[in-house]
C-alpha cells in the first residue's frame, strides 16, 4: 500500500511538472510581425533574404535579432526599405516588384509588433544627398541647415501626427501585441564637429543634423508615450559608433560603405546592436 501511494505521488509529481513545462511553453513568444524602413530591413547586410527584392531585407537585420532572441514561434518580416507612413496603409512599388501594405500582414495574433518609420517621411534620403553637395560649399557655417530654414521642424511635426496614426492602426489591428517603436541611432558624433572630408558635412551642419536626429527621436517616443507602446532607444548605445569612426568600431557606414550595407545605414554590428536594444527594452533574455 505504502508503495502504491508513493507511486501516485510520483505520478502525480510528475504530472504537475509536466503542466508546468506546458505553460511555460505556452507561454513562450507566438507570432512576432517587424515593420518599417530600411532601418529595420537592412539593405545590402547580408544575407539579402525575402520578397519583393527591392525591399532589401536582410535575414541578419535587428528585428531578425529580436526573433531569435525571444524564440518567436512565428516571425514575420515585412519591412522595407524606402517605406514611409503611407506605405503601412498602401502597396509600396519597389524593384521587382511591389510590397504589400505592411498593416496587411497584422492578423490579431501577434504577441509583438516592432516598427522604425519616420526618417522617409521627413524626407531622409533628401537631407543626405544636399548636405553632402551643400555643406562643403561653407565649411565654416552650415549651408545645408540655411537651405532648408525650418523645413525639417515641420516635417518632423506632421511625421509625428502620422506615427501617432499608423500606432493607433496597430494597437485596433493587434490589441494584445507588445508594440515597440524602435527609434534611430546615432549616425554621427555625439558631440565634435565631424569627420569632414570623410563624411562631407561642416562642424554647423553636423550640429544641426544631429539635433534634426534628435528631434525626429523624441517626436517618436513622445508619440509611443501617448500610444501605450514602448520607446526603443537605439541612439544612446549607438554612440561612440557613428559613421565617422573606423572599421569594426563603427556600426554605422558612411556615404562610401567599408562594410555590406546601404551608405548611412546600421551594418552587421549595428543591426546586433539595435536588436539587444530592442530585447533590453522587452525585458527579454538577449542570450537566448
Amino acid at each position: 500500500m505504502r508503495r502504491t501511494k508513493i507511486a501516485v505521488v510520483l505520478v502525480t509529481l510528475l504530472a504537475a511538472l509536466l503542466g508546468a513545462a506546458g505553460v511555460a511553453q505556452a507561454q513562450t513568444p507566438g507570432r512576432y510581425v517587424a515593420l518599417g524602413d530600411s532601418y529595420s530591413a537592412g539593405p545590402l547586410v547580408p544575407p539579402q533574404q525575402g520578397v519583393p527584392a527591392g525591399c532589401l531585407r536582410s535575414g541578419s537585420n535587428f528585428p531578425s535579432v529580436v526573433a531569435a532572441g525571444i524564440g518567436a514561434a512565428e516571425f514575420v518580416d515585412v519591412s522595407c526599405s524606402g517605406a514611409t507612413t503611407d506605405d503601412f496603409t498602401a502597396a509600396q512599388g519597389v524593384a521587382l516588384g511591389s510590397n504589400p501594405p505592411q498593416l496587411d500582414a497584422l492578423t490579431g495574433a501577434e504577441d509583438l509588433v516592432t516598427l522604425t518609420i519616420g526618417g522617409n517621411d521627413v524626407g531622409f534620403a533628401d537631407i543626405i544627398q544636399r548636405c553632402a553637395l551643400t555643406s562643403p560649399t561653407n565649411l565654416f557655417g552650415a549651408a545645408c541647415r540655411a537651405s532648408y530654414g525650418t523645413t525639417l521642424d515641420e516635417r518632423i511635426a506632421v511625421a509625428g501626427e502620422k506615427v501617432a496614426t499608423a500606432l493607433a492602426a496597430i494597437a485596433e489591428r493587434s490589441p494584445d501585441a507588445t508594440v515597440a517603436l524602435v527609434g534611430y541611432p546615432a549616425l554621427l558624433p555625439d558631440e565634435g564637429p565631424g569627420c569632414f572630408p570623410v563624411v562631407p558635412f561642416s562642424a554647423g551642419d553636423v550640429a544641426w543634423l544631429r539635433g534634426i536626429e534628435k528631434d525626429l527621436n523624441a517626436t517618436l517616443e513622445a508619440r509611443a508615450a501617448a500610444a501605450g507602446a514602448t520607446y526603443v532607444d537605439t541612439y544612446t548605445p549607438t554612440i561612440g559608433h557613428d559613421m565617422c569612426q573606423l572599421p569594426g568600431t563603427k556600426w554605422i557606414e558612411g556615404l562610401l560603405p567599408t562594410a555590406p550595407a546601404a551608405p548611412v545605414h546600421p551594418n552587421a554590428l549595428g543591426m546586433q546592436a539595435m536588436g539587444a536594444a530592442v530585447l533590453d527594452a522587452l525585458g527579454a533574455n538577449t542570450a537566448a
